[in-house]
């Protein structure tokens, strides 16, 4: 399994239990589960993108192997409430970070896609899996996300608990995993 796939792996797995991935997973062929992934990214990312998937025994499976850097997930695979992701090796050694509660890697900066909005987060919790009274729970619609040591340059945008998701935000600020926010729409 090469570096990016590893580290697409924990990042999906980490997120699994509360966005219900291998559950969604198994309703899509995996045609379906390939668009779904790509959709996450504009088509000059995601034509060359491997994409992978969690199996309801939370096992990853590659769908498609890409040529590029950049790796696509199919979210929790809700046609009716989507959140794809593609994101580019910086962004899931910075994921596989997180999930792994590690320092993020040094001098990288990570971009991600989720051009298809999320299925909610905490905004304070790096670890929060569901919405519950004071942990900041905020869903953005179509966004980018800047992560890693770049990151850490965020002085200027709202640092705010209650963030307004229409607008650039930081992610976890104050965390090692703050993040830039940034909704496309």
């Amino acid at each position: 399994m090469n570096k990016t796939l590893a580290y697409a792996t924990a990042l999906v797995l980490g997120i699994a239990p509360s966005c219900g991935f291998a559950q969604g997973a198994q309703k899509l062929s995996d045609d379906e589960l390939i668009k779904l992934a790509l959709s996450a990214a504009p088509e000059a990312i995601a034509k060359d993108a491997t994409v992978v998937a969690v199996e309801a025994d939370g096992q990853m499976r590659t769908l498609r192997k890409g040529s590029s850097q950049w790796t696509c997930m199919p979210g929790h695979a809700d046609p009716a409430n989507p959140d794809p992701m593609c994101g580019d090796q910086n962004s899931m050694e910075w994921a596989h970070a997180w999930m792994s509660k590690k320092e993020p890697p040094a001098n990288k900066v990570g971009f991600m896609y989720m051009l298809r909005g999320d299925a909610g987060a905490s905004n304070t919790d790096p670890y929060a899996t569901k919405e519950e009274s004071g942990n900041n729970w905020i869903k953005t619609g179509s966004h980018v996300m800047i992560v890693g040591s770049g990151a850490k340059m965020l002085e200027g945008y709202p640092r705010e608990a209650k963030a307004d998701p229409t607008k650039p935000y930081v992610m976890w600020p104050g965390t090692p995993y703050e993040h830039l926010m940034l909704p496309t729409r």
